[in-house]
């Protein structure tokens, strides 16, 4: 997956999450490039405020991969 501010799908639940994956995070300002972004399965990007204008790649980056680590912990609790 892409992760990107300008994503098409929300984080939040992503189907994608219970198989293997490959997370690329966009750059701060510029986000994923052309061809980055026309090679993700799917570009998503994470809900927050408006009152808040945007996440640094690092911390942007720590959130996709805990949203994802806590759908495999919900699969796995699941089977």
């Amino acid at each position: 997956i892409g992760l990107d501010g300008g994503g098409d799908a929300s984080l939040r639940g992503l189907k994608l999450a219970d198989a293997p994956l490959v997370v690329v995070t966009g750059a701060e300002g510029a986000g994923l490039s052309r061809l980055v972004r026309e090679t993700c399965d799917q570009i998503v990007s994470i809900p927050i405020s408006s009152a808040v204008e945007s996440l640094n790649a690092a911390v942007a980056t720590g959130i996709a991969l805990y949203e994802v680590a806590s759908v495999r912990a919900e699969a796995a609790t699941v089977k």
